[in-house]
This record gives C-alpha cells, structure tokens and sequence, in this order.
C-alpha cells in the first residue's frame, strides 16, 4: 500500500504596492512561501493561516484559492501543498520577528524581484497565478447548518429543531475557518438549527449575530434573500449566510453562482468576489 501524501498548507502573503512576503529555511537553504504541515485533524485552510503566523508573525485572511502543488521528497513520499492568496491584518512589518532554526529571515519583496528569489520553479508557477488575482476580494460564505435531528424524531416546531452533538462539533470546528476568511458579519436563518451553527463563531468572535426569517425554511422570501446578498456582495467586509437545503438554491442563485451547487449538512460555499463579480470559489466541510 503506497504511503499517503504529505499534506501541508501555506499562502502567497502580498501587500499594497505588489510586495510578496517570503522566508528563508537554513535547513534547505531555500527561500519559499510560509508554509507547513497539517496537524492531525487541522483543517488546511486553518492550517495555512497558523503556518503564515509562526512563520511570519504576522495575521492573515485568506483570498481566493491557487492551484495546489504536488511533488516528491526525499524519504519517496509525495507532498501536496494547498495555497492561497493573503493579506495582512494589521502591521505589515516583520523585522521583529524572532528567528530560529526553521525560519532564520522573513522578508518582503518587490513584485518585479520576488521570481528572481524564489528557489523552486513550482513556487514560481504559484506566483504567476497568484498574480493574476493580485487585486483585493472579498468573500461571501454560503453555509448549510450543521447535522440536526430528523424531522421524524422531532414532534415540536420545525423551527425550533436543534443540533445533534456531532453538528455542535462541526459549529465548534466552523469557527477557526470562518475566521481565515475574515468574515465579521453574521447572517442565518432565525431557526434554532442555523443559529446554533454560527452562534459559536459570533461568541468566540463578538462580531454580530443577525437572524432573518426570511431564511427560515416556513418563510423563505426571493425578495428578502435577494436584498440580503445584494447588500452583502457590495459590503466590503467578509460575510457568511446561514440557511436550509431548501432554500440554498435562492441564495446561490442570488449570489450568482451558475453550477447546481448542492452542499451537504454543514458545508460551505465560499464566494469570493470583487464588486459583486465572482472571482473564485471553494468548498469545505469544517
């Protein structure tokens, strides 16, 4: 049986002006984008905003995706990479960040130079790509709400319908990749199910809870859904919505998402966009 790959997430970390944020490792004498393995259960995008930090010392919010890498080490296994596109939040400056064994400089460079520094050519291939989505998005997160007890074993208001344990778990593990994409405005049905999904987020962050039952699945409202995301796709801030698989179509459809996107119980759909316009999006299961 071949051995499973390496999995490992990081970002290409870009400011105002183009500057591309790198690190040096001694150990391979490499300069490189933060990067660095999963820890066992981590979710990848989790991973690659702790990794840009204890590599960096900086905090990061996650763009719109690149296109992975995959490629052999030494021992014979192979290593697959997720990145993303990032920027800073808060000061950008690294000369005090504490050097050591792993990470021994981090230092930003300029657009026109960066390619010229970088050591690996499938890290110049990111680049490239990373370039063509240089321009600052913002995203909107489409979310299902977490696993909740069946309708059969529920004899009071459908409204009221809660989360079992393991959909408290998945709203617990939601909180760490909300935060990655920077969303600070909180929006779910007013059913007790999609409440309880984003409440953990909204707790542990103190950004706003905003219920609608215009979301609810008893009361769904086109226009209200379409006013919603209108409002939030011209908003610059990040922003999750929280509705039901029946009323998911009217969101995406609203969002403008032309694939029969059909998310599974607690799976989001993130949107990033630019003045309204899609740019990229991505899936996850938290």
């Amino acid at each position: 049986m071949p051995a499973r790959d390496v999995r490992a997430a990081g970002a290409v970390v870009t400011r105002k002006g183009g500057d591309v944020l790198l690190v040096h490792r001694p150990r391979y004498d490499d300069w490189s984008f933060p990067k660095g393995k999963l820890d066992p259960g981590e979710h990848e995008v989790t991973a690659a905003v702790r990794e840009v930090a204890e590599e960096t010392g900086l905090d990061v919010r996650l763009g719109p995706p690149l296109p992975g890498q995959r490629y052999g080490l030494a021992n014979g296994r192979m290593k697959v990479v997720s990145y993303w596109t990032a920027r800073v939040v808060g000061d950008d400056d690294v000369s005090g960040y504490a050097v050591n064994g792993e990470i021994d400089e981090v230092a930003w460079f300029a657009a026109d130079k960066v390619g010229d520094v970088l050591t690996h050519e499938h890290d110049r291939d990111t680049l490239e790509h990373a370039r063509a989505l240089r321009r600052r998005t913002s995203t909107l997160v489409v979310l299902r709400h977490s696993a909740a007890r069946s309708r059969k074993a529920w004899s009071g208001d459908d409204r009221r319908r809660p989360l079992l344990k393991p959909g408290g778990a998945q709203a617990e593990r939601l909180i760490p990749v909300l935060a990655a994409f920077g969303v600070s405005a909180v929006h779910t049905s007013s059913s007790t199910r999609c409440v309880d999904t984003v409440a953990p987020y909204a707790q542990t962050t103190g950004w706003p809870l905003v219920t609608h039952a215009g979301l609810t699945e008893e009361d769904a409202s086109v226009e209200a859904v379409v006013d919603l995301v209108d409002d939030l796709l011209q908003a610059r801030e990040g922003a999750v919505i929280c509705s039901h698989r029946p009323v998911l179509p009217t969101v995406l459809d609203a969002v403008g998402v032309e694939d029969d996107v059909r998310l599974e119980v607690g799976e989001m759909l993130v949107v990033h966009h630019r003045k309204g316009r899609i740019v990229a999006t991505e899936r996850h299961l938290p």
